[in-house]
């Protein structure tokens, strides 16, 4: 009996491990309950509209303050393991169908809801929602992988949002600027959020154009030519916009505009609470530092994991860009938000309130 018993309990926990590890892999389609909100946003009217804006940035804060952050890091076999498999990258592609189907969608259902009625906003705050975090997001993430057809589907992903420029100055500027006064995606020390969505959109803007140009002249190629990403992704950007206006009128097109803006301002609100007042040193031959875990802000707090891919283990991050977003590991040395991404989100646009947190922090650090 003592062997049955054992064999019994051996297969228990076969199957324990065995389930903790798909419920490993599963949680992070868990962000796709966004874009189930948002259709049935879409087949809504008035107030319910605005339900999936509703869900992320009132019940989701309001819930983080009650569930204890998880801090936990894979061992080195897990990792390991973790990191080859591929269910975690289709989690990933799965995005471009959902984000173009949920564009598509929005397209008709806006072109058949009165432009003077509140559902009309709903719904472009709804589909906005889905630019910033389907969008732009996994569109960063795929954009850091080092194989060009992932980076090509995170373009598609960007362009849904009118924020192609963000790959060039993003990989190839931010990570090597942040934390220094040359990298407008970071932001000063009492500075409001509404003159950082200005000064960080349109700085990168500009310097993704140098970056560009300056490795099309060190080629030996024409500034204006189709192997310059800008100008690719300029006429990209014109192809999309051109047909929405044939297909649909300018209504539906500037609808579309008004909710990538949003998209476009909720990440450039997610840059300002990331590295919000950190600076690098220089040292004696008057060089930054090199980047380090001090200089961007952290959370561990579980739901804002899983909505945006770990991307708030930021540290981590910007330690190797090209770590996977499933190996992303919580540094205990580096600096911790009081809470997730959508609370803090929502803390910035009270500057006086988000000053008087955050500065404190900051003298700690």
């Amino acid at each position: 009996m003592g062997k049955v018993y054992y064999a019994n309990d051996h297969f228990c926990l076969k199957m324990i491990a065995r389930n903790v590890k798909t419920m490993r892999k599963l949680k992070y389609l868990f962000v796709y309950i966004l874009p189930l909100g948002v259709y049935l946003a879409f087949n809504r009217q008035g107030l319910r509209t605005f339900s999936p804006v509703i869900f992320t940035f009132i019940l989701i804060p309001l819930m983080e303050l009650f569930l204890q952050p998880d801090n936990r890091n894979f061992d080195n076999e897990t990792r390991l393991m973790e990191k080859n498999n591929r269910f975690y990258d289709w989690i990933l592609y799965l995005a471009l169908p959902v984000q173009l189907l949920m564009l598509v969608s929005f397209l008709y259902v806006i072109d058949l809801t009165p432009a003077n009625s509140l559902g009309f906003y709903g719904k472009i705050f709804s589909m906005g929602l889905l630019c910033g975090v389907l969008g732009i997001n996994i569109g960063h993430e795929l954009g850091h992988r080092s194989s060009r057809w992932e980076q090509f589907l995170g373009e598609i992903l960007l362009l849904t949002s009118l924020n192609t420029h963000f790959l060039p100055y993003h990989n190839e500027g931010h990570h090597r600027e942040v934390a220094t006064p040359d990298d407008p995606a970071t932001a000063k020390k009492d500075q409001w959020l509404f003159s950082f969505w200005v000064t960080s959109h349109f700085g990168s803007y500009a310097k993704a154009w140098k970056i560009e140009n300056n490795r099309m002249r060190k080629k030996g190629r024409p500034v204006f030519s189709l192997s310059n990403r800008m100008v690719t992704y300029s006429i990209a950007n014109v192809v999309l916009l051109s047909g929405i206006y044939y297909f649909f009128g300018i209504k539906v097109l500037l609808a579309f505009i008004l909710a990538a803006v949003i998209g476009i301002l909720l990440l450039e609100t997610v840059n300002y609470i990331e590295h919000y007042g950190l600076r690098r040193m220089k040292n004696d031959k008057g060089r930054y530092e090199r980047v380090r875990h001090v200089h961007s802000w952290n959370s561990d707090h579980q739901i804002c994991r899983l909505m945006l891919f770990n991307l708030s283990r930021h540290s981590d991050h910007h330690y190797k860009a090209s770590k996977k977003y499933q190996t992303l590991d919580s540094l205990p040395e580096s600096p911790q938000m009081p809470t997730g991404y959508p609370g803090m989100m929502m803390l910035a646009f009270f500057p006086p309130l988000w000053f008087s947190i955050m500065n404190k922090k900051l003298d700690h650090i």
